[in-house]
């Protein structure tokens, strides 16, 4: 079946699932998601990405499957040569040499645990080191502008993205990654930064915000943050750490401070849903809330199948969140950036992933044909 093909099959599906869930059956259908008085849908602007390599052969892949803007990959800890001026034009070459539009790249502020982090000294609060790694990342927003890159995305993590060490059975052969907290192991065991408490993590974010969110403004470089994965029940937190990233209230909180146009979210949507205790329900007021506001410069476009606490990650199709309704809502608040597949299930003989995310970009393009 060639591109077209599978394009036009896979809108079909959309609007059969579309149909299912108007008359209230099949999995998709979960509950009344938007208003009957919601506002004529705009013309949509928004388009599939993916944070996959920048390596040539990854590159042809995606440019044939219509996947035109990306972000890229890590580019190292420190302010070197992939990081200078050069470095990041020779970057962006590269990947428009595929035609595909380097969109994004993420600072070395990754969602790993505090143990394993790149630049560390940023989330304990550790100076000198702290000033010397927020310096770099301003220059590296500096070095964004004057390449034409227009965003990055980032993370203020200690814990990293906490889930169970064993997965979930998926559909047929698949297994899911999982979460419950009620089984998590070592609730109490603490992380290399200790006791965190709620008004120590904001001091943290807050130090890092003052310092960065004024550079993004100046240079017109988007900052998009992602929440915390999963948000933690309070007061219990886990392993010392209370999640402020980790609630719809926290990250509205977040986006208030040293407001401006370039300081946002990388809005994932499965992470999101993960905090809510009814997402197909709730997950529509949060979009609106961010998208209203121009707050949301980059969404992960997944799906889970749970509720706050204790959930599993799915293909898209097989969560409980309608992700029909999901991007009309997008729609609705005229997002314009990336729609990004992430945390695909594991299949067996599917290395890295590679058909689970062809599948996954092939639903989010039939979806973007359906809402036109």
């Amino acid at each position: 079946m060639d591109r077209r093909s599978f394009l036009a099959a896979g809108s079909a599906l959309a609007a059969t699932q579309l149909a299912s869930a108007q008359q209230g059956g099949g999995q998709v259908a979960r509950g009344a998601a938007s208003p009957a008085s919601a506002p004529p849908p705009r013309k949509a602007k928004m388009h599939v990405g993916t944070q996959h390599s920048h390596q040539d052969e990854v590159l042809s892949v995606l440019s044939s499957l219509g996947v035109n803007h990306i972000c890229s990959t890590d580019l190292g800890k420190e302010l070197d040569e992939s990081w200078s001026v050069d470095g990041l034009s020779k970057l962006r070459e590269k990947v428009e040499k595929h035609g595909i539009q380097l969109s994004m790249v993420p600072l070395p502020l990754p969602s790993a645990a505090i143990g394993k982090a790149p630049m560390g000294a940023v989330m304990l609060g550790k100076d000198p080191e702290r000033a010397r790694q927020i310096e770099m990342c301003q220059q590296m927003l500096r070095n964004c502008a004057k390449v034409g890159i227009p965003a990055v995305k980032y993370n203020m993590s200690i814990l990293g993205v906490v889930r169970l060490p064993e997965r979930s059975k998926g559909q047929g052969e698949s297994t899911y990654s999982t979460w419950n907290y009620a089984q998590a192991p070592d609730k109490d065991k603490l992380t290399e930064a200790g006791n965190v408490s709620a008004d120590e993590y904001w001091e943290r974010i807050d130090y890092f915000l003052s310092r960065m969110a004024p550079v993004a403004a100046e240079v017109k470089v988007r900052m998009a943050c992602h929440p915390h994965d999963p948000g933690m029940p309070e007061p219990a937190g886990y392993r010392g750490v209370h999640t402020v990233l980790g609630s719809p209230a926290g990250l509205k909180k977040f986006v208030s401070m040293y407001e401006n146009p370039y300081h946002g979210l990388n809005f994932c949507q499965g992470t999101v849903s993960e905090m809510l205790r009814d997402p197909n329900k709730e997950i529509h007021e949060v979009i609106r809330y961010f998208g209203s506001r121009k707050k949301i410069f980059n969404v992960h476009f997944r799906n889970i199948r749970g509720t706050f606490g204790d959930f599993v990650e799915t293909l898209p199709d097989a969560g409980s969140v309608n992700m029909i309704e999901a991007i009309k809502t997008y729609q609705e608040v005229g997002y314009e950036y990336m729609l990004m597949p992430d945390h695909v299930p594991q299949i067996p003989g599917d290395k890295g992933g590679a058909q689970a995310f062809a599948f996954t970009f092939g639903y989010i393009q039939a979806l973007l044909q359906m809402v036109g």
